[in-house]
């Protein structure tokens, strides 16, 4: 009986490890996938050397078999630059480098032809009163009004020493520019007629020789456009953060808390900008060239002109 008595305790721990193990197995916890450990968080800081990873999710076939409704077609041969503003009108410049503006479905509003010839690189407008509008032969910034009247001017080779490759609008009106000839990613405030942030990047970039095509700030973020590499992440500072392994792409676009652009298949995909996880959408015609999405409308840009369609869904 003694000797019953003396392993009871052994016994007793042993019972209780099955159990414990039992209910382990049993239990409904559910453990992460390897993709969600893999994306790091929005805050994270990801070495340009080593792209924030992406989460892909297949294409959304169900979108295919949504109908898209085609609200109305643009005769424009070989659209250039375009934007949308927060309103939903759409500017697109045309072969002649005149700036036209449409409504939200597509109808003739406005257009502005520049009284010297220039080649637009970049049209911005989302800023809520003001219209940008880059030459980047001339090197001239032009501010219009959401009228497309002229509202003032910027010379850049009067105030940089370089060649500014692409410009954008800051939300408190400073402007962003990225420098070509000394690779400096720059912020110039024009009522202290100033460059008030200076950041270089040739330790980011290295030996790569990119193309920047784009620059917009967005939620407090700027997102610099490299056809080659990528897009680089910066915030509002000009402290670098990160970079997204989005090669290929000449303009992005955001929508709420995505990011989207035009495919190498010709999809319309959208990256979520702090869940890292993208997701895609057929587009109704082949040929698209260039897509701009706003709350109810997709402007899908051809070398014929421009489609108007609604969203799927909306």
């Amino acid at each position: 009986m003694a000797e019953d008595e003396r392993f009871s305790p052994l016994t007793s721990r042993l019972s209780l490890l099955k159990i414990l193990v039992v209910s382990l197995l049993v239990s409904p916890i559910s453990f992460p996938t390897n993709a969600q450990t893999t994306a790091p968080t929005a805050g994270s800081v990801a070495p340009a050397a080593q792209a924030a990873p992406v989460v892909h999710v297949l294409p959304d076939t169900a979108g295919a078999t949504r109908a898209w409704q085609l609200v109305r077609s643009v005769a424009l041969p070989q659209p250039g630059a375009a934007s949308l503003d927060r309103r939903g009108n759409f500017y697109v410049t045309d072969r002649q480098n005149n700036l036209r503006q449409f409504g939200p479905d597509g109808q003739a509003l406005n257009v502005y032809a520049p009284p010297l010839p220039g080649h637009v690189m970049q049209v911005e407008a989302w800023n809520t009163a003001k219209v940008l509008v880059f030459y980047d032969d001339r090197q001239q910034v032009l501010l219009l009004d959401r009228f497309l009247s002229p509202i003032s001017e910027l010379p850049l080779p009067q105030l940089l020493d370089g060649q500014a490759r692409v410009v954008t609008l800051a939300p408190d009106d400073r402007y962003w520019l990225f420098n070509e000839s000394d690779l400096t990613l720059r912020q110039f405030d024009a009522t202290q007629k100033r460059f008030t942030i200076t950041t270089p990047l040739d330790i980011l970039i290295g030996r790569s020789r990119p193309d920047f095509r784009f620059l917009r700030e967005y939620q407090n973020n700027l997102y610099l456009v490299d056809r080659i590499g990528g897009v680089y992440v910066f915030d509002n500072l000009g402290n670098f953060r990160k970079k997204l392994p989005l090669p290929g792409l000449s303009y992005v676009g955001f929508r709420a808390d995505e990011l989207y652009y035009l495919g190498s298949a010709g999809e319309l995909r959208f990256f979520h900008l702090y869940n890292l996880t993208e997701r895609a959408l057929p587009l109704p015609v082949a040929g698209v060239q260039q897509v701009l999405v706003s709350d109810q409308y997709a402007y899908l840009l051809t070398a014929a002109g421009v489609q108007v369609y609604k969203i799927p869904g909306k």
